[in-house]
């Protein structure tokens, strides 16, 4: 379900928004959701980044390898 929001800017930033989105085939409405669903995901990701790092922070490696070492099998 869509739900409506109102948002403020300047007339001349919207106006150049509007003729940005006519050239890509698309609405200031459908731009504005693309973003909003990048916007949530980046701010999800970083959570889910932080998070896998607490989980990981018991990991050691105790020191450097070598390049020789790490490509030893």
């Amino acid at each position: 379900m869509l739900k409506n929001v109102t948002l403020s800017a300047e007339e001349a930033l919207i106006s150049q928004a509007r003729k940005s989105a006519q050239q890509e085939h698309t609405t200031l409405n459908a731009m504005f959701r693309q973003w909003l669903t990048r916007y949530v995901r980046q701010k999800q990701s970083a959570t889910d980044y932080e998070s896998l790092m607490q989980d990981m922070s018991y990991a050691r490696a105790g020191r450097h390898y070598s390049r020789d070492e790490m490509n030893e099998r």
